[in-house]
C-alpha cells in the first residue's frame, strides 16, 4: 500500500473510533433493518455454518455478525482496525455460544492477519467492510492461509454497479389509462473509474467517511488473483411489504435493485 493510501487508511482508523458510538447504537444487539432484512441472512445462506467451525470474522464492526455466528454454534474470532468498536462490541456481551475471541488488526495488514494462525478456521468473512478499505488484496491473500483446505471466504459489501459512488434517488409519478404508476430508482453517473469518495453510511452519520468504489472486474478480479474462486453469489433487495411512506426515496422503495453484493469464494487448489 502507497503512502497516500496509508494515509487514508489511518484517517478511516480515527473516523470509525470517532462514531464507534453512533454505528453501535444504530445496530444494536442484532443490526440495522438493512442487515436483519438482506446482509445477514444472505451470509449465512452462503456460509452454510455447521456448528463447531471456526470462523474469523474480518471487520467486525460492533460484532453483530460475530454474535449471530456464535449462537449459531461457531468458534469465533473477530477482528476490526478500531479498538473504540472493539469496546462496544466487547460491552454488547452474547446472548448465547461460546466466547467469542476479540481482537485488533488492521484487514490490509496481511502479515497481522495471517498471526492469527494458517489453516486454523474453517471459514472467514467480511461483511460491508471492503468498500471502506483502500486496498482489499492482504485481505484476500490472508484469508487464503487463514482457512483450511476446503474452507470458504463469504463477503457482503455493497453492490458496487447499483450502491456506489453516491446514486440519487428518485420518485416519478406518470399518468396512464389505468391510473397513475408511481416508479422509484437510482441515477448513476459512474461506474468505471470512481475516484475515493467521502460519504455518510448513514443519514446521521456525524463522521463521513471515505469509499473505494470497485466494479466487478476489480472486486472480484482481486480474489482470483490471489487464489479463489467464485462459488455462489446473491444479490438481495427489499420488497415492496418493505416500503414506507417516509421511505419513497430510500433503497426500501428500489425493489428490482438490489443495494448489496454478497459472494462465497472457495480456494483453488495450488
Amino acid at each position: 500500500m502507497n503512502d497516500a493510501l496509508r494515509s487514508l487508511n489511518e484517517e478511516g482508523r480515527a473516523l470509525w473510533d470517532q462514531k464507534a458510538a453512533f454505528w453501535d447504537a444504530l445496530h444494536g444487539d442484532e443490526g440495522n433493518f438493512f442487515h436483519r432484512r438482506l446482509i445477514g441472512p444472505a451470509v449465512e445462506r452462503l456460509l452454510g455454518l455447521r456448528p463447531g467451525e471456526r470462523v474469523i470474522d474480518i471487520g467486525c464492526g460492533s460484532g453483530v455478525m460475530a454474535r449471530r455466528m456464535a449462537a449459531l454454534g461457531a468458534q469465533v474470532t473477530a477482528v476490526d482496525f478500531s479498538e473504540a468498536l472493539l469496546v462496544r462490541a466487547r460491552a454488547r456481551g452474547q446472548t448465547g455460544g461460546e466466547a467469542i475471541r476479540y481482537a485488533q488488526a488492521d484487514a490490509t495488514d496481511e502479515t497481522a492477519l495471517i498471526a492469527f494462525g494458517e489453516e486454523s478456521f474453517d471459514a472467514a468473512v467480511t461483511t460491508m467492510a471492503l468498500m471502506d478499505m483502500p486496498d482489499i488484496t492482504p485481505l484476500y491473500r490472508a484469508a487464503r492461509r487463514l482457512i483450511k483446505p476446503g474452507g470458504r471466504l463469504v463477503v457482503a459489501t455493497a453492490h458496487p454497479v447499483i450502491n456506489s459512488s453516491n446514486p440519487i434517488f428518485f420518485s416519478e409519478r406518470e399518468e396512464s389509462p389505468t391510473g397513475a404508476v408511481i416508479r422509484h430508482g437510482v441515477r448513476l453517473m459512474a461506474y468505471l473509474n470512481v475516484p475515493p469518495f467521502k460519504a455518510r453510511g448513514a443519514s446521521d452519520d456525524p463522521a463521513p467517511h471515505t469509499y473505494y468504489h470497485r466494479p466487478l472486474h476489480q472486486l472480484l478480479g482481486e480474489a482470483f488473483a490471489a487464489g479463489w474462486v467464485l462459488d455462489a453469489l446473491e444479490e438481495p433487495g427489499f420488497s415492496v411489504e418493505d416500503l414506507t411512506p417516509d421511505r419513497a426515496l430510500s433503497w426500501r422503495s428500489t425493489t428490482q435493485l438490489p443495494p448489496i453484493l454478497a459472494y462465497r469464494l472457495t480456494a483453488h487448489p495450488a
